[in-house]
């Protein structure tokens, strides 16, 4: 098995935080003009561009250094299906080789990135099961 630079502390919250970004929707009142609380709060749950969420998972991946940024594509890309354990040196590789300052950008573009985490991690006998629990 791999040993990964990234800890899967800061993977599993990734995906938590990529998961609230998932959720949201798209922008049905660009401009409300009413208090939140008399629509529901429903802007909570559209797509805004000051989106907490987005800078948090920004923040942290920008935070990583070169070698846990590249871990984390790779784990993405190993969860996806295309690739097994077995190629994790050469789908490391690739990921380095394409390595640059917009990982961030680059992760949050990428559908179903969760799910890729999870699984990338899965893959790699690990688990955010206790992570989340301390969560809730």
């Amino acid at each position: 098995m791999p040993e990964l630079s990234i800890s899967a502390e800061t993977v599993c919250f990734l995906i938590v935080k990529a998961r609230e970004f998932d959720a949201k929707d798209q922008v049905s009142e660009p401009d409300p003009g009413s208090n939140a609380a008399d629509d529901h709060m429903i802007s909570v749950l559209e797509d805004h561009g000051d989106d907490p969420s987005v800078q948090e998972i920004t923040q942290t991946i920008d935070a990583l250094d070169v070698d846990e940024q590249v871990d984390l594509v790779t784990l993405a890309w190993l969860g996806r299906g295309d690739y097994t354990v077995a190629d994790w040196a050469e789908l490391r590789d690739e990921a380095a080789g394409a390595h640059n300052n917009r990982t961030a950008s680059y992760l949050l573009g990428m559908p179903l990135l969760p799910d890729h985490l999870e699984e990338g991690l899965s893959m790699l006998g690990m688990s955010c099961e206790e992570f989340e629990m301390g969560r809730l």
